[in-house]
C-alpha cells in the first residue's frame, strides 16, 4: 500500500503553528505524526503531552505521533511544512529524503524567501522534485485552531483536484477548508498581508487613529492585488480568506506578531530588538524587503510596503515614512 493511499499525516515542524495543525488532522481523523527537528523538545512534548515551548496549554492526545526520528515522515501521505517561511528549503533537504515518492507536499508558511523571491510552493517544487505541491493560508491563530475553535483557510493547488484532495483531509466541525486553484495568490496574499499588519501596528503605536489604520489597510489590499496580478494572480482570490481574510484578522488585532511589531518599533523599540532569537516571529519583517524588490522588478507602485521595508532596513526613521505616504500626490482609488 502507497503512502498516500494510507492517508497518515505529518507535520514538519512542532512550533505554535505546527502543533495547532496536528489537532487539526488529528480532529480530522487522521493518524498524526509530528516532529521536530530538536529530538529532546519531541521527546519532552511526547511526554507531556503539551507543547511548553511554543504553544501552552492545549493537550496533545495520545493519538498524536510525537517524534525527532525523521524517517517516520515517511510514512505519511501527506506532509505539512510547518517551519517558518524563511526555513523551508533547509527543513526540506533535511526531510526530504525521507519523504515517501508519493507523498503531497503541503506548504504551511507564509512568507516570500528573501534571497529568491520565491513562494513557499516554488520552493517545495524545487527542493522536493516530483511531488504533488499545495498550500495552506488564510486567518488562524494557532491558539485558537489548537482550541478547536472555527476556522475557515485557503487550501490552493495549480489542480483544483488536489486542493480539493487537502482540504478534505484537513477539515472538520471547527476546521473548513476551501480549495482554490490559485497557489500564487493564495500565497502571495499570505505573505504580503504580514507586512502591511506591521504599517498597521505602526499606526496604532503612533496613535494615528483607527481611521488611518482602516484607510492604511484597505489601500494595502490594493497594493497585494496589483502585484498579483503581475504576478498571475487573480484579483478575486485577494477578497478572500487567504487575502482579505487574513489581513483583517493580522492587521486589525494585538494577538497579530506582525501588528505587535509594528506597535513596538513605533514605540522605539529597534528592528535589532524585535528579531533577536527569543523573540516572536513576525515573518513580515522578512518578507518586507523583497515584496518591495518584486514590485519594483513587476513595475507594481506599493508604497506602504516600500515605506515598510525603508523603515526595517533604516532608510526612513518610521516618522519619515508617514511623511512620505501622507505627501503622496492624490490618486483616482482603482489606482
Amino acid at each position: 500500500m502507497t503512502a498516500s493511499a494510507r492517508g497518515k499525516v505529518a507535520v514538519a515542524g512542532a512550533g505554535a503553528f505546527g502543533t495547532a495543525l496536528a489537532l487539526v488532522a488529528h480532529r480530522a481523523g487522521a493518524e498524526v505524526i509530528l516532529w521536530n527537528i530538536d529530538a529532546d523538545i519531541a521527546a519532552k512534548i511526547a511526554a507531556s503531552r503539551e507543547n511548553s515551548f511554543f504553544l501552552p496549554g492545549p493537550k496533545l492526545p495520545a493519538e498524536i505521533d510525537v517524534t525527532g526520528e525523521t524517517a517516520r515522515i515517511g510514512e505519511a501521505g501527506y506532509v505539512l511544512l510547518a517551519a517558518p517561511a524563511q526555513a523551508t528549503r533547509s527543513l526540506l533537504t533535511t526531510i526530504g529524503p525521507h519523504v515517501a515518492a508519493d507523498a503531497v507536499l503541503v506548504a504551511c508558511a507564509k512568507g516570500i524567501e528573501r534571497e529568491s523571491g520565491a513562494l513557499q510552493s516554488e520552493i517545495v517544487a524545487a527542493a522536493a522534485p516530483g511531488h504533488a505541491v499545495a498550500a495552506l493560508s488564510g486567518p488562524g491563530y494557532a491558539g485558537e485552531i489548537a482550541r478547536g475553535l472555527p476556522t475557515a483557510v485557503t487550501v490552493a493547488a495549480a489542480k483544483m483536484a488536489l486542493a480539493e484532495e487537502v482540504a478534505a483531509r484537513l477539515s472538520s466541525a471547527s476546521f473548513r477548508g476551501y480549495a482554490s486553484d490559485d497557489p500564487v495568490g493564495a500565497e502571495l496574499g499570505g505573505a504580503l498581508k504580514n507586512v502591511i499588519a506591521i504599517a498597521a501596528g505602526i499606526v496604532e503605536g503612533k496613535r494615528l487613529g483607527e481611521s488611518a489604520r482602516a484607510a492604511l489597510v484597505t489601500r494595502g489590499l490594493a497594493e497585494m492585488r496589483r502585484l498579483g496580478a503581475k504576478m498571475g494572480a487573480r484579483a478575486e482570490t485577494f477578497m478572500g480568506l487567504s487575502g482579505l481574510g487574513d489581513l483583517m484578522l493580522t492587521a486589525m488585532s494585538r494577538q497579530s506578531r506582525n501588528t505587535s511589531f509594528g506597535i513596538a518599533l513605533a514605540e522605539g523599540a529597534s528592528v535589532a530588538e524585535l528579531t533577536a532569537p527569543d523573540k516572536p516571529l513576525a515573518e513580515g519583517a522578512f518578507t518586507a524587503e523583497i515584496a518591495a524588490a518584486l514590485a519594483k522588478r513587476h513595475g507594481v507602485e506599493m508604497p506602504i510596503t516600500a515605506a515598510v521595508a525603508a523603515v526595517l532596513a533604516g532608510r526612513l526613521t518610521v516618522e519619515e515614512a508617514i511623511a512620505a505616504l501622507v505627501s503622496r500626490p492624490l490618486k483616482h482609488e482603482t489606482a
